[in-house]
């Protein structure tokens, strides 16, 4: 290994940004069943609210369901797009920047290395090295954290938000629709706040933050929109404006 690879470890350098955009994709994947579990359940309990058949609940829960999860997908799948588009421009224009100024890209990549402790020579030496070997990736890695093998897909986390969605969805479902009727809204309730509680430890925990906060704060917003779609339903059906 040359000695420029040994000082910097060029290649270490993807190896973090995979974990951290693994981490990234866990911790979506947990909101997307959290935005399954609150949407779909707020929508059972409020129709469970304004009548107690079993026809209007399900259907209204279907529909919640599947229009969440492909709402969720649809705009996982817009904003990953937007940044995948951001990541190729950028690729696109270091390329073009290399073709035209290689001298002062080097003069550059040097300077960054020298931003980050090591010494004039050595910067000069790790820069000339990794500009041998492969140019492009030396800049994006040094300057803008990329890795061209490694821009992301839309259609991943399109597929992934809609998965975590469903997951979530199925929950409030079945917990509404399988206790008897006088049992369905606190069974949904118990259910509902539990996995609520589980989703905020788990995010907390990818993401380093209190879990005690972050769990009694998706658990106290998920009751509340609960307690608002019942009061609601409950007020449309004795109000008989809802059969």
């Amino acid at each position: 290994m040359k000695r420029a690879e040994q000082l910097v470890a060029p290649r270490e350098l993807p190896k973090t940004v995979e974990i951290a955009q693994r981490l990234n994709w866990l911790r979506a994947g947990v909101l997307g069943a959290n935005d399954g579990i609150v949407s779909v359940a707020a929508v059972a309990v409020g129709v469970a609210g304004a009548t107690s058949e079993t026809g209007p609940i399900l259907t209204a829960g279907m529909a919640a369901l599947v229009g969440g999860a492909i709402s969720m997908a649809l705009g996982e799948y817009v904003s990953v797009s937007s940044q995948r588009d951001s990541q190729k421009s950028m690729i696109r224009a270091k390329r073009a920047d290399l073709r035209r100024a290689p001298r002062a890209n080097l003069a550059e990549l040097a300077q960054v290395y020298e931003r980050k402790g090591l010494s004039p020579a050595t910067a000069a030496l790790v820069a000339n090295e990794l500009t041998e070997h492969d140019a492009l990736g030396a800049h994006l890695s040094a300057e803008l954290n990329l890795d061209a093998e490694d821009v992301v897909s839309p259609w991943h986390a399109a597929f992934a938000s809609a998965i975590a969605f469903l997951l979530g969805a199925v929950l409030p479902l079945v917990a509404i629709l399988l206790p008897p009727v006088s049992f369905r809204v606190p069974v949904v309730f118990v259910a509902v706040l539990l996995a609520l509680g589980v989703t905020g430890w788990i995010g907390a925990t990818i993401g380093g933050g209190s879990r005690t906060r972050a769990a009694a704060r998706v658990v106290l917003g998920g009751a509340l929109a609960l307690a608002a779609t019942f009061s609601i339903g409950s007020l449309l059906g004795s109000s008989g404006l809802v059969g």
